[in-house]
């Protein structure tokens, strides 16, 4: 049990980035694409996980997850995840940056022990929007697909009143996404989307995302975004003195800023 709650801090700051790939590149309401010059969004996200579940390992020792929201919210430092994108015609360039860190001290009463643990990552990623035009009710559509790297971080601890356990790890990994966008009248828009990324580079074997949502446009310039993501990811140092293997799925929220 005591294994289990550890492993189980030490894997609460991998869950709460944002959906990946969901910001929104249609031209705004009363604008068409066609004489539209450069689109820039904005978007500043929180992911909730409802129920995290696989397997984590710290220090060779394995243990099995089952976490619900309120584990996460109970250890939680900070996080924060922001997203910006940049289109011109049918290109389009995006930027993704997450942080998350959570820390306690002494748990189940374990005397003289801290747990810490700090993830982030940073993604440049390249667009293109393979289908686009007009549905029956009037309003735009398109479809873009996308491509390019993420760096990762991992910094996690067990620190005792005598040996400290864990690490830091870094890796550079590919990335490959898809993206679906119909607007259904001037103010709300639907956004499907899914990426998977690692496919073995520096351990990641895959990790994978798959979101549904909505845009709600009140302002012109601003909009309300929510939805529901799956995420998946399997990683494992070389020796497996470190691995998680973990599925997430729960609602995301955030605001987006166009421009």
């Amino acid at each position: 049990m005591k294994h289990r709650r550890l492993a189980a801090l030490l894997l609460s700051a991998a869950i709460l980035p944002a959906a990946q790939a969901s910001a929104q590149s249609l031209a705004a309401p009363g604008q068409t694409e066609s004489d539209s010059e450069w689109r820039h969004a904005v978007g500043l996200y929180m992911f909730a996980p409802l129920r995290t579940k696989g397997t984590s390992t710290v220090g060779g020792v394995s243990a099995g997850i089952d976490m619900d929201l309120g584990d996460v919210l109970d250890v939680l430092d900070f996080a924060a995840s922001g997203r910006y994108e940049a289109w011109k015609g049918d290109w389009g360039i995006i930027f993704d940056a997450n942080y998350a860190g959570i820390s306690e001290e002494s748990p189940l009463g374990i005397g003289n022990v801290k747990v810490t643990s700090r993830q982030k990552w940073a993604a440049i990623l390249a667009g293109y929007r393979v289908a686009q035009g007009t549905s029956g009710n009037g309003q735009p559509f398109a479809i873009d697909v996308q491509g390019g790297a993420r760096w990762n971080s991992i910094k996690q601890t067990i620190r005792t009143a005598g040996p400290t356990f864990g690490g830091d790890e870094g890796w550079v990994e590919p990335v490959i996404g898809v993206r679906g966008m119909w607007r259904l009248n001037d103010r709300w828009t639907t956004i499907a989307s899914a990426d998977a990324g690692g496919f073995g580079a520096g351990g990641n074997d895959l990790q994978y995302s798959l979101n549904l949502g909505f845009d709600y446009q009140p302002w012109e310039r601003t909009a309300i975004t929510f939805g529901y993501r799956y995420l998946n990811v399997d990683y494992s140092t070389r020796g497996g003195t470190f691995a998680y293997d973990v599925e997430q799925h729960g609602p995301y929220v955030g605001v987006k800023f166009f421009f």
